[in-house]
């Protein structure tokens, strides 16, 4: 009976030490399996030792107000006015016998720049020549019968009726003389024997040619606009600007424009109408006039311009304050001895040496590294790559 007692003691024994082990053998694996949790430090902020602030310049300063002119940045394209784009058609229409015109060709005040052929010219000449003979004559008429009513051997009524048919000769003679005129055909110089059936276009102004529409043979109406000419002497710049930015211009402000493929070539104007009429989407239009005329600059290039508006107090740091890191601007603010904390910022333009800040509520009443900005981003990033 006691040994029956003894073996049931041990087997509970040993039942309850066998647990005892199972149980922090579970406890080891389950501590071994969890993952290492990593403190990740303050990568933004820089500490130097007594030794590195002995051999680094750190200068700190504040917020100051100061006069910086705000460039405004707009873009847009060259154009001229429509008294210098000059649509060419033919009065009377016609086939086009002759043109050396093409796009970009440089032509002068007067220079031929087509020749036109149709039948209806003929026609209209000889009618006017017709015209002309006819008046010729009823001029005649009307002078004997003066002569004769003043003698009293012809009646009021028949010197009226020559003196009406005398008229209306000239009134057809003069029509005709100007539908000649549209056509470059003086009618002073048309006789009998110099009937043409072709005409000549000239150029009615000095510039180039825009856009040729016609090829030889074609036949044009009046209404069809064979060539267009530009006058570059008033040729211009057309900037886009949005309403919100319009009491900052005036007219007289200085412009600088450059173009996408050449920013370096500066050309310099002044603005010269301001357009009060705002679109749908909140833009109106800025007309500048250049200093000098390059013949570089054509209609429909779409050009870049810079405006310097008047001056304003804005909050502005040193120059040197401001880095430029991966994309961002920075500015190290000092939060206790020899420690400085990087800080992202917005800035605005730049004059004197003075950067404008356009967020400056963060660093209102904060001590921020005016000088040796750079040398503490440098053991910013140092210190992460040791690491």
């Amino acid at each position: 009976m006691f040994s029956k007692y003894i073996n049931t003691r041990l087997f509970a024994l040993t039942l309850a030490v066998g647990s005892t082990v199972l149980f922090t053998q579970c406890k080891k694996e389950q501590t071994t399996d969890e993952p290492t949790q990593v403190v990740e430090e303050n990568t933004t902020t820089v500490h130097l030792t007594d030794a590195q602030m002995k051999n680094t310049t750190i200068e700190t300063g504040s917020l100051s107000e100061r006069q910086i002119a705000t460039t405004l940045k707009l873009n847009g394209k060259i154009d001229v006015p429509p008294q210098n784009l000059i649509s060419v058609t033919n009065p009377l229409g016609g086939y086009l016998k002759n043109t050396k015109l093409l796009p970009g060709m440089h032509i002068k005040k007067g220079e031929l720049i087509a020749t036109m052929e149709d039948p209806q010219y003929i026609q209209l000449q000889q009618n006017y020549l017709i015209a002309k003979d006819k008046y010729e004559f009823a001029k005649l008429d009307y002078n004997r019968q003066k002569d004769l009513n003043a003698s009293q051997a012809s009646s009021d009524k028949v010197m009226q009726i020559a003196q009406a048919e005398m008229n209306n000769q000239r009134i057809t003679m003069n029509a005709l003389a100007q539908q000649l005129s549209l056509i470059n055909i003086n009618p002073a110089s048309l006789t009998h024997n110099n009937i043409s059936r072709t005409v000549n276009i000239y150029s009615p102004i000095n510039g180039f040619v825009s856009t040729v529409l016609v090829n030889v043979g074609k036949y044009v109406t009046p209404s069809d606009v064979m060539f267009e000419l530009i006058n570059p002497s008033d040729i211009h710049l057309n900037l886009k600007v949005y309403e919100k930015d319009l009491d900052k211009l005036e007219v007289g402000q200085r412009v600088v424009s450059y173009t996408n493929g050449s920013p370096d070539k500066k050309y310099e104007g002044e603005i010269v109408l301001i357009s009060m009429d705002v679109n749908t989407e909140g833009v109106s239009e800025v007309h500048c006039h250049f200093e000098e005329f390059d013949k570089k600059l054509v209609p429909g290039m779409y050009m870049n311009a810079d405006i310097d508006t008047h001056s304003a107090v804005a909050k502005a740091l040193p120059e040197d304050s401001v880095v430029y890191f991966e994309g961002q601007n920075y500015v190290f603010i000092e939060t206790n001895k020899q420690t400085y904390e990087m800080t992202a910022i917005k800035v605005g333009p730049k004059e004197n040496g003075y950067i404008q800040i356009t967020n400056p509520e963060i660093l209102t009443n904060k001590k921020i590294v005016t000088k040796g900005a750079y040398t503490l981003l440098m053991k910013l990033k140092n210190t992460e790559e040791e690491e």
